[in-house]
């Protein structure tokens, strides 16, 4: 995985001493929650209830009109179509408005869109069909709020459209006879971070004549996967959500389908929690609208029949393991790719292959932009046209380098973080250029891992574990604490489950605990005993023999004394001379001595090229050594295969000058010192 800068948050120790006197709270929550903006005392007891807390549904701008439509339309028997979405908070806002119209008594029907045919949000052709079966109006969910011509086309028909969305709108809305959007400029809501769930969810308060507190226990079940489902921070209503959304799930007291995918998942409903919501429900939600036709998912939430709703989850239980078969296969050649053309040098990857699945390319892009610490778009070619799916991460605006090359585009959309994009297969080169050009012109910015607080050994403990889980549920704005802890010795390795994981012994001072080190065994380990390091650790609690004990995981680890910022400048600046960019030579070129040491530490049998920067980085430094391996390649003194350098065997001396790479660096060097 890519390197990442190391941030850990600023926080005023005497205001969390203050906090946590005030809130009653431990003094660690406290200077969690301080470090993540949670400064007043009030906001943070707020932060910490289990009170349900909502905005006021009734702010929402255009929502009492759009209630008055559909509940008169309920009164006149008018066949009503929800119109919603093939990705899971669409399907879920399809499935929670139409279980409410249906105890209604509602004459109505749900449309989902295929994915591959139709597209996202309202279509010519649907409109018609719903048109053609007796609608007469149609609910937006999760859609509709660009959706100009489509809903004009109702409109003729004579279909009324109410939109409900929580996109960003355009300038002008569309001519719907409701529109309800949180991000409508003319909009007073206080809270805007809502799903498109959440918005039918309001709906049917106000359509309710309740408070959304009233109606929370009977929807959060469903209301807390499509939130975490679209990433929505969890905080204030959201978080409420989640966790009453936990609460009801834990009791076995969900929806049916919810409770069939939790079964074929394996998942033990005592272990719920927001992380395995987002990758036991989430994924296979969506796996239907990837992998198929959406409409089962939604069919899935909708019937009270467990029989039924074991068949669908497990239709679509196979579904998300053909996606994730699928998503294997197309990063492993997007990788090949990437790594055959130079792409990973470039500040944008931009990643293209022959009828790369359309439901997946996202989720690649996602896998390539973790692997590579760089914004990546990954483009799906069938015949002349191309469609991609990008990712990106704080601090690189994938939206405005898309913008900067829109000439290259025939279609593309989205925010800072993702993006879609539309094109002519014979464009990719140029779009590629475009996008690198734009971002060639700000300074690198790196991934950043960002850690709440350092802390020392003596500090994991139980007690620690326990105390954190007051913050819960952690998803997005609200993650899992990490913690760092620097200046430990690696005192043993020992692999767990066939080598698969491993289970580490660190000490310090007096000191010693064990982490585990998940996805990792002895070959690709990287460090040996005796290093100090410093680890981004996660605390759990483990309930084993009636016993409560402390669970340490490593999310990253690297050598003692890493300074960021030297090493992403002679990160960038290696990058920059390898993908012919300006860069300077000075500061790339090691000694003649430097090589040598490099050289010896390379075994016939081979070592780790992490291994090697580990051995050099706090010496050499980043740069100097990957000129150094460059070097000793060129003059075929080394090679290199499965991430692992080897020596040849060699009696002979050479000469450096000898290399072509070592030569020109010289050269450079001895034009700069004139």
């Amino acid at each position: 995985m890519a390197y990442k800068k190391w941030q850990v948050k600023s926080v005023d120790k005497a205001l969390a001493k203050e906090l946590a006197l005030e809130c009653e709270i431990e003094p660690i929550v406290a200077l969690i929650s301080a470090s993540r903006g949670y400064t007043d005392p009030t906001d943070l007891e707020q932060f910490l209830s289990d009170e349900p807390y909502f905005s006021d549904a009734y702010e929402l701008a255009d929502i009492m009109h759009a209630a008055d439509i559909v509940n008169k339309s309920i009164v006149e028997n008018k066949k009503i179509a929800v119109y919603g979405d093939y990705d899971c908070d669409g399907v879920t806002a399809t499935a929670l408005l139409y279980n409410y119209l249906k105890e209604r008594g509602a004459n109505c029907v749900y449309y989902i869109p295929d994915r591959f045919s139709e597209g996202y949000g309202m279509n010519k052709d649907a409109v018609m069909s719903l048109k053609n079966d007796g609608v007469e109006v149609i609910i937006t969910v999760d859609n509709g709020i660009s959706c100009f011509e489509e809903i004009e086309l109702a409109n003729q028909m004579g279909i009324t459209v109410v939109v409900t969305d929580h996109h960003l709108p355009p300038e002008k809305l569309p001519n719907a006879a409701a529109v309800v959007d949180p991000h409508r400029r003319d909009c007073p809501s206080s809270f805007k971070s809502i799903c498109g769930a959440e918005v039918a969810f309001k709906l049917i308060c106000v359509m309710e004549g309740a408070e959304p507190e009233e109606l929370l226990p009977q929807y959060a079940d469903i209301l807390s996967v499509a939130v975490i489902a679209d990433i929505m921070p969890l905080t204030l209503e959201n978080r409420i959500i989640v966790k009453y959304g936990i609460q009801k799930i834990k009791k076995s007291n969900c929806l049916v389908g919810i409770s069939a995918l939790l079964n074929v998942a394996g998942v033990n409903l005592s272990q719920i929690n927001a992380s395995r919501i987002a990758f036991a429900i989430c994924p296979r939600i969506n796996a239907a609208g990837r992998m198929g036709n959406a409409k089962r998912a939604v069919e899935l939430l909708t019937t009270n029949d467990m029989l039924k709703a074991l068949e669908i989850a497990n239709e679509i239980d196979c579904d998300n393991a053909l996606r994730q078969q699928t998503e294997k296969k197309i990063c492993e050649d997007a990788i090949l790719k990437i790594e055959a053309n130079g792409y990973n040098l470039d500040r944008v990857i931009v990643v293209d292959g022959e009828n790369w699945h359309h439901g997946v390319v996202g989720i690649v892009a996602s896998r390539i932009c973790e692997r590579y610490g760089k914004p990546a778009i990954v483009i799906s070619v069938d015949g002349e046209d191309a469609h991609g799916s990008g990712r990106s991460y704080d601090g690189f605006s994938l939206y405005d380098a898309i913008y900067s090359a829109k000439d290259f585009l025939t279609k593309f959309g989205g925010h800072s973080q993702a993006a879609g994009i539309s094109l002519k297969a014979e464009n990719i080169a140029d779009f590629r250029k475009a996008v690198n050009d734009y971002a060639n012109g700000f300074e690198y910015v790196p991934p950043v891992l960002n850690l709440d607080c350092k802390i020392n050994p003596s500090a994991l403990t139980v007690d620690l574990a326990e105390s954190i889980k007051i913050l819960e549920p952690f998803g997005f704005e609200n993650p899992e604490p990490i913690f760092a802890v620097c200046g430990v010795t690696l005192q043993r390795i020992t692999p767990l489950s066939q080598n698969k994981h491993l289970k580490l012994l660190f000490t310090k001072g007096t000191n010693t605990f064990q982490a585990m080190l998940f996805g990792a065994n002895t070959d690709s380990f990287c460090y040996n005993i005796g290093d100090v390091l410093d680890l981004a650790v996660a605390v759990q609690t483990n309930h084993f023999n009636g016993n409560y004990e402390i669970s340490v995981v490593i999310k990253e680890m690297r050598q003692n004394g890493f300074d960021d910022d030297i090493f992403f400048k002679e990160f960038d600046n290696y990058q920059a001379y390898k993908s012919a960019r300006v860069y300077d030579a000075s500061a790339l070129t090691p000694t003649r001595s430097e090589v040598g040491e490099v050289y010896r530490a390379i075994t016939q049998k081979g070592v780790l090229e992490q291994k090697l920067i580990n051995i050099f980085l706090n010496t050499l430094g980043y740069a100097k050594t990957k000129i150094a391996l460059d070097v000793l390649c060129d003059l075929k003194l080394i090679g290199f295969e499965n991430f692992k350098y080897f020596s040849y065997k060699t009696t002979e001396k050479t000469n450096l000058l000898n290399s072509d790479i070592y030569s020109a660096l010289v050269k450079e060097c001895e034009g700069l010192d004139k």
